[in-house]
């Protein structure tokens, strides 16, 4: 019989990745459960399993005194004795309880305690084991749609994908190999639910970290990143090594790194910029690929008038303004973009209104 308990105890343990000590544990509640039904609802039960044989011995605890009278709770000194012959009146000693049969009713109450407890510890080996992936990416396939959700296999578990957690026109289905981002891990009544998305920026972020080694490393550090999904994602890096390039590190050998990312973001643009302290410069480059005439900018608003050329005003503005909002959220300046044209005539109407209404002299 323990031969074949401990061969249940080993299989449980195969099948649901747990560990031996949980599942033992496990065990031990559920049939010290179906062991108190049958010997007395509230009787003083202990039960105990041997983790090298799986014996199970079962001991009522009572109380030593001179004449019983409550049978269930108390037991003879002389009996006690043969326990134990140092015991004394008082004494609370374990009784020994024969477990010939649990009966059909211990039996089936242990049964459903075991599946409870065992799944209970399963679900808390889960999270053990996602929690510390929250602010990861995984890899999992496309199980199933409900209601505007995805659900994604990870293997041991099976995580959550809002619609709206992914790429704007992202149509997965069944069976899709998926990229996301743990955004968190809750226990729930249900169990361990784990929340995937593919919008938010630290999804490009892990991207890079697991394509760039100088990022895993801590070489080339992403500053800041910024993100509109489907659209564009912005990150500064800077180096903390002087040979190494960042921008070089993770655009990669003909462009091989950030080709793969891009591919995974279905298309979205990547601006790449270098880490600046200055303001100036760092406006400059973060309104990237437009390129910037002139800067003038108000260090107490943390405001800027960017001025470019006619032609890059609206590479600058970007669609629906994407970028030059982007290029805030980065810097955390105020942008203001202006034509080249536009800056000429309002320096012109400047010029006329200091001279009163007149042109200025052209010459000396």
């Amino acid at each position: 019989m323990n031969k074949e308990f401990c061969y249940i105890i080993d299989q449980i343990c195969r099948e649901k990745g747990l560990s031996r000590e949980k599942v033992l544990k496990a065990l031990e509640s559920a049939l010290l459960s179906a062991a108190k039904k049958k010997f007395g609802g509230k009787r003083n039960i202990e039960l105990t399993i041997d983790p090298e044989t799986c014996a199970i011995n079962v001991s009522a605890i009572k109380k030593v005194v001179k004449t019983v009278s409550n049978p269930r709770e108390e037991a003879s000194i002389e009996e006690a004795r043969e326990i134990n012959p140092d015991v004394n009146v008082g004494d609370i000693i374990a009784v020994p309880v024969e477990l010939h049969d649990f009966g059909r009713i211990a039996a089936q109450t242990a049964k459903q305690v075991i599946f409870q407890k065992v799944r209970e510890a399963e679900r808390e080996a889960i999270y053990q084991e996602f929690k510390d992936k929250a602010g990861t990416v995984v890899t999992g396939i496309i199980h199933r749609k409900e209601k505007g959700i995805y659900y994604v296999n990870l293997g041991r578990a099976e995580a959550i994908l809002p619609k709206r957690e992914t790429l704007p026109g992202e149509n997965l289905k069944r069976g899709d190999t998926v990229k996301a981002y743990v955004k968190d891990v809750k226990i729930t009544s249900k169990g361990p639910e784990i929340y995937l998305t593919r919008t938010a920026p630290e999804f490009v972020a892990q991207l890079f970290k697991m394509e760039v080694p100088e990022i895993e490393d801590g070489i080339v550090e992403i500053k800041k990143i910024v993100r509109e999904p489907g659209e564009r994602t912005k990150l500064a890096v800077i180096s903390h090594d002087p040979s190494i390039d960042p921008i070089g590190a993770c655009v990669g050998m003909k462009g091989t790194r950030v080709q793969g990312i891009v591919r995974e973001l279905r298309g979205e643009r990547i601006d790449i910029i270098p880490w600046s302290d200055d303001p100036r410069m760092f406006i400059a480059r973060a309104l990237t690929p437009a390129t910037v005439d002139r800067i003038g900018i108000n260090e107490e608003d943390r405001t800027a008038m960017v001025v470019v050329n006619d032609q890059q005003l609206s590479l600058a503005i970007g669609k629906r303004g994407v970028n030059v909002k982007l290029a805030m959220k980065l810097t955390g300046w105020d942008i203001d973009i202006i034509s080249e044209s536009e800056y000429a005539k309002i320096k012109q109407e400047e010029a006329e209104a200091a001279f009163g209404g007149e042109s200025p002299p052209s010459g000396e």
